[in-house]
């Protein structure tokens, strides 16, 4: 287990210091400590999830998002701990201050403006590494957070693996097609939808996290799809704390927006009826066929805690049908074992994921405050790369000098930008009436 609670830090000194209890537990509880503490997850209270902020002041964004993955995390756990006989599978599953860490991180490296501004970012660095979240995110923990020189936040190893959702690099994974490649497509980003991985950047800190495992368990571990033209390739495995803050995160997202759609009148209960029970029926043991009266009624009943009760429910119910299998490909439990939904209870989550994406977030209305942010971030993107040295702030232009990639700080600088700071800082350099001498940069 040392291995696990091991810190890249580490390597680097031989100062050693003591944690609050000195068990294992307490290195997870700093973990999430250093998360939570972090100015790169308080950014995310102003950052878009999946309405645009200011829109109401009901909905989630990135930070109560993430508190929710975070509290499911741990509620998975919970119910794993207490119907798995096997002895090795509950010494292994995750702390309650490990799965806090990795759910509350998860979506630390998150672009304002949501997936559209993670799309206009990724088209912006096509040439010098690509931009993900997933990717951005690791980058945060390892390289830029404030508690390490060189370590950024720092983590333990386990932590860090729990984190690291698309074990591959981008620029391997990509797979743009010839149009993409050829055209200008600024005013139109659908083709550059970024490949799930990280950067090359930080191929040390993957070498390290995987560093305890045998070399046919990281070779397998590292593996993808096969090629597919004008497709990106896809990891296929991931680690058994991450396999459950991944299936929080699923869980979160497809419950809660739909909470957020019904509490702001985006869904009728005509849309409901037609749209998600009607082919929710060929999806035998799910609750809501046999209770759709239930589920209709409280939904849309116009009462918080009448919603919340139906909403509670779903919840609850997908929580109890994950279990632990084991994927004989790996040897070591971090791989080998993995959370599982029953496939009924996952068939129902992809069609009320689906019904939410048709429904409310493919509605022009809602693309077109995604595609304003995007413009936003091509824009402010394209006048710091030209004026570098007179419009970046003076920190960010000295590191771009000291770096063979100075592309790759340009977008971690506008990356952690919120929304209404990006928005800001556009009508400053755009608008005639906009900005003072006296604005902070």
């Amino acid at each position: 287990m040392d291995d696990w609670i091991a810190r890249r830090s580490q390597k680097r000194t031989s100062k050693k210091t003591r944690f609050n209890a000195g068990t294992i537990e307490s290195h997870f509880q700093r973990d999430r400590a250093r998360v939570i503490h972090s100015a790169w997850f308080r950014a995310l209270q102003s950052k878009t999830q999946v309405l645009g902020l200011g829109e109401s002041d009901f909905y989630r964004t990135r930070l109560t998002h993430s508190l929710e993955v975070a509290q499911i995390g741990s509620g998975i756990c919970e119910h794993l701990r207490a119907t798995t006989e096997a002895e090795e599978h509950k010494q292994w599953l995750a702390p309650s201050g490990l799965m806090d860490a990795a759910c509350l991180a998860h979506d630390i490296g998150h672009s304002p403006f949501g997936h559209g501004g993670e799309v206009a970012l990724n088209y912006m660095m096509r040439d010098s590494g690509g931009f993900e979240a997933n990717g951005q995110t690791l980058r945060i923990l390892a390289r830029l957070g404030e508690y390490s020189e060189n370590s950024g936040l720092d983590l333990t190893r386990r932590a860090t693996l729990g984190i690291v959702k698309y074990p591959g690099f981008c620029t391997e994974l990509a797979r743009y097609s010839d149009t993409a490649l050829q055209q200008d497509h600024s005013l139109n980003l659908d083709e550059w939808h970024p490949p799930k991985g990280i950067y090359t950047d930080e191929r040390d800190v993957l070498q390290w996290t995987l560093e305890p495992f045998s070399s046919r368990d990281r070779e397998v571990f590292l593996s993808t799809t096969e090629p597919s033209k004008n497709s990106h390739l896809k990891t296929i495995y991931k680690s058994f704390d991450t396999s459950i803050m991944e299936l929080a995160d699923d869980i979160a997202y497809g419950v809660h927006d739909l909470e957020d759609a019904v509490a702001m009148s985006l869904l009728s209960p005509r849309q409901w009826q037609h749209e998600f029970l009607e082919p929710l029926q060929q999806i035998t043991g799910n609750p809501i066929t046999d209770n759709a009266d239930f589920y209709t009624e409280n939904l849309f009943s116009g009462s918080n805690k009448r919603r919340k009760h139906a909403i509670s429910k779903l919840v609850g119910w997908l929580i109890n049908n994950i279990s632990i299998i084991e994927n004989k490909e790996f040897d070591h439990p971090l791989l080998r074992l993995q959370a599982q939904m029953a496939p009924h209870a996952f068939e129902m989550l992809k069609l009320l994921k689906k019904f939410v994406m048709h429904e409310v977030i493919l509605l022009p209305e809602l693309q077109a405050l995604q595609y304003r942010g995007q413009q936003v971030i091509l824009k402010i993107f394209d006048i710091y790369l030209h004026n570098p040295e007179r419009l970046l702030p003076g920190d960010v232009y000295e590191n771009c000098q000291e770096n063979d990639n100075p592309n790759r700080l340009i977008c971690d600088y506008i990356s952690a930008l919120t929304d209404a700071s990006a928005t800001r800082i556009y009508h400053r350099f755009s608008t005639p009436s906009a900005g003072s001498i006296f604005d902070r940069i």
